[in-house]
């Protein structure tokens, strides 16, 4: 039992794939955040050549 016990605080697989969910997540947010401020300064862009054109 205490052999096991060893081996499973030992054990550091389960680290490595929360710490590469973590970045991904990382990843995710920042490319959320770009693509929601381009997305804005494209719409401000669009509407400002809309009310140019009438």
């Amino acid at each position: 039992m205490r052999r096991l016990l060893e081996r499973f605080v030992d054990d550091e697989c389960g680290a490595t794939a929360i710490e590469y969910c973590l970045i991904a997540t990382g990843i995710g947010i920042v490319i959320v955040t770009a693509v929601n401020g381009v997305g804005i300064a494209l719409g401000t862009k669009f509407n400002d050549i809309s009310t140019s054109l009438k």
